[in-house]
């Protein structure tokens, strides 16, 4: 017989004990309200300016204990994170060692990794790497167990120098003995570190460890030591495609970016023939090059003389589609000029704008320096009238290249006039040809001109060479005697050496 009990029975019970029966809930409900109070209470403690009477703030370890205390609940990991990143904050770093030595001694809890990885990090930014390797060691103590997350920020920050690169090793054999378990994600860390670094040889011996445990090789880590590899100044053409053969055996597929990286090194070493076999392999691969990758490979063609390749490759980019720039333009123009071939160039300048490619000032220099070396100074002034109209203005480039132009064919008065144009602009380099237009102007018997440029030339800071002041000296009738000799001689070798360290600036 089932018996149900009244209504009139659990009110009897009631009356009787003046209570309720307990539920289980309302003390963990309680709690975490009381945590939530005292961490309020502790993030208000930590923030609140000292007050005029009270000039120095009592320690936050102390308001920590304070703050948990007055609601009768032990301190939470939140708490401890908290007052940690404060004291990093506010850089009090001497209070961390005595947080952390109440977080040890003092309580019960796990905290969690994340804090003392955090730790970790921050004691490797500000060089306190002994600091940090003592808290990586110490983490056990804290009733936290160690993983490979703490391992690689410990890792991460040792390699950021050649000193705490040495001391990797034994982190090795320390995290094993802590019963931590290499990942992928530490070699990771590693060959990331070591190529931060230029340790490309390092990070190559790691990857080979990596396989050699079994590891997969991702293709972040491949592409990022090919990129690595290629930007060394010492390495070979044969270590860098013999290093991309090694990664394709690992099942590597280079993209884009990839090979990109390889026919840069290759054109800038001077070898555009490999780096066209190079740019034919990306076909091979169904990777079609971008305008980036061919413009490389013609500025390799033209660079080694392959002139006819050169022509080949430009007409099967416009096959493929590819919408030339203006720098693929340009590199082809200089192609063009290096063959002699100026009136192509110019042919190509016109066909740049009816393509809606406007030419920049670059390509007009390359075309004005062609037009002075073959003696087409007419054409040439008509181009840099045709600059002006379409707003592009010259460079110090451009009036070098016409005040070379001008002077080597003899015409000293237009280059004195462009000499004279560019100092009124700014554009003064002590490699214009400056004594060529006064030893120019002299022979031609305007030494009043020689003398009227001089004097502006002076008021610019700018001064001639030796043989400019041996022809206004010789010109004025004066004679050279073994003084004026040999101090005309010192000033010429002056002269040279501040050439030489203008043009190695340039």
């Amino acid at each position: 017989m089932v018996r149900y009990t009244s209504k009139k029975s659990i009110s009897f019970f009631l009356r009787k004990y003046r209570k309720w029966p307990y539920s289980p809930y309302k003390a963990r409900w309680h709690r975490i309200f009381s945590q939530q109070q005292a961490m309020q209470s502790l993030k208000q403690s930590a923030t609140k300016p000292p007050q005029q009477e009270e000039p120095i703030k009592p320690h936050v370890l102390s308001s920590l204990i304070h703050s948990f205390s007055i609601y009768n609940v032990e301190p939470t990991p939140k708490a401890y994170d908290f007052i940690i990143k404060t004291l990093v904050k506010t850089s009090q770093f001497h209070y961390i060692p005595s947080v952390l030595d109440h977080l040890e001694n003092f309580e019960n809890f796990e905290p969690p990794e994340s804090i003392f990885s955090y730790l970790i990090e921050v004691y490797g930014s500000t060089d306190k790497t002994h600091e940090a390797i003592e808290l990586f060691s110490r983490i056990p103590k804290f009733r936290c167990v160690p993983s490979v997350y703490s391992l690689n920020t410990l890792i991460s920050v040792l390699c950021r120098n050649s000193k705490g690169l040495n001391l990797v090793p034994e982190i090795m054999l320390k995290s094993q003995a802590m019963n931590i378990r290499m990942e992928e994600s530490t070699f990771q860390v590693l060959i990331t570190a070591l190529c931060r670094i230029k340790k490309v040889g390092s990070a190559i011996e790691m990857l080979n460890c990596m396989v050699n445990d079994g590891f997969t090789v991702n293709t972040e880590i491949c592409s990022m030591l090919l990129s690595c590899l290629c930007e060394q100044k010492d390495v070979t053409k044969f270590e860098v495609m013999g290093f991309l053969e090694e990664l394709r055996k690992l099942g590597f597929f280079p993209g884009m970016m990839d090979y990109s990286n390889v026919i840069r090194f290759l054109v800038k070493g001077k070898m555009g023939v490999d780096a066209l076999h190079v740019l034919n392999q990306m076909k091979l691969d169904r990777i079609k090059p971008d305008i980036f990758c061919y413009t490389m490979v013609l500025h390799g063609m033209i660079e080694d003389g392959e002139y006819l390749k050169a022509d080949e490759l430009f007409d099967e980019l416009l096959l493929f589609g590819l919408v030339p720039d203006v720098y693929t333009y340009n590199v082809y123009i200089n192609g063009l000029c290096e063959q002699n071939n100026v009136e192509a160039g110019v042919k190509m300048l016109a066909s740049m704008e009816e393509l809606r490619c406007k030419p920049n000032l670059i390509t007009y220099n390359i075309l004005l320096k062609q037009l002075c070396k073959v003696g087409e100074l007419s054409k040439a002034a008509d181009l840099l009238r045709e600059m002006g109209l379409k707003g592009i203005g010259q460079n110090m480039q451009t009036y070098r290249i016409m005040i070379d132009g001008l002077a080597s064919n003899g015409k000293i008065v237009e280059a004195c006039g462009f000499f004279e144009e560019a100092m009124d602009k700014g554009l003064l380099n002590q490699s214009l040809k400056v004594d060529d237009i006064i030893c120019g102007l002299c022979q031609r018997d305007l030494s009043c001109k020689a003398l009227e440029l001089l004097e502006k030339m002076v008021s610019k800071n700018v001064s001639p060479g030796a043989r400019a002041w041996k022809s206004l000296l010789l010109s004025s009738g004066f004679k050279l005697g073994f003084v004026e000799t040999t101090l005309i001689n010192l000033v010429g070798t002056s002269q040279t050496q501040l050439s030489n360290e203008n043009a190695a600036v340039e």
